[in-house]
């Protein structure tokens, strides 16, 4: 269901400590990669989801994604996800990030989802915000039915599924 996959909590990386990732008490918290989108308004672009302009935002490779004041970046997962067609997954933010004003996004995981996760962070702050890669940034909530669904997302032909890599929005 996730790989690479880490059974327990992971805090320390070369006897650094790090934001968390892993199993934890009731999921599994994701690293975000080293591939960022960081938004930029340089061509005075309309966000539009049915048209979206994609030199909205500058690709960065880096250990590090330093979020301009009241932006955005998208990233997207480490882990690549297999969703059961039973079970319905939930991200939320880690409390590190959501103490410096730094707001994870992602919709939900429906049943039979596959891919890597695109994650979006908010800069709330008048101040530049920096996220880590390959470290904890979102915690999965993984909620099973006693039932499998009626029709899931790969029954639907979603346009995400599969997906690999900062996916910006699909019309």
């Amino acid at each position: 269901m996730i790989s690479p996959f880490e059974s327990g909590q992971v805090r320390y990386q070369d006897d650094n400590r790090i934001i968390s990732y892993g199993t934890s008490s009731y999921g599994y918290d994701v690293r975000c990669s080293n591939e960022f989108k960081i938004f930029t308004n340089i061509n005075s672009a309309i966000v539009d989801p049915k048209n979206f302009d994609e030199n909205s935002f500058v690709d960065v490779q880096s250990d590090v994604c330093i979020i301009p004041p009241n932006s955005f970046a998208l990233a997207r997962t480490v882990e690549t996800f297999r969703i059961p067609r039973n079970v319905l997954t939930v991200c939320l933010g880690k409390s590190t990030y959501a103490r410096c004003g730094i707001i994870v996004n992602v919709t939900p995981l429906e049943p039979e989802w596959e891919g890597q996760v695109t994650l979006e962070f908010s800069n709330t702050t008048p101040l530049p915000a920096k996220i880590y890669a390959n470290e904890g940034v979102a915690q999965m909530l993984f909620f099973e039915s006693d039932e499998v669904c009626e029709t899931s997302y790969a029954d639907r032909g979603g346009k995400y599924q599969g997906q690999a890599g900062v996916t910006l929005p699909r019309s």
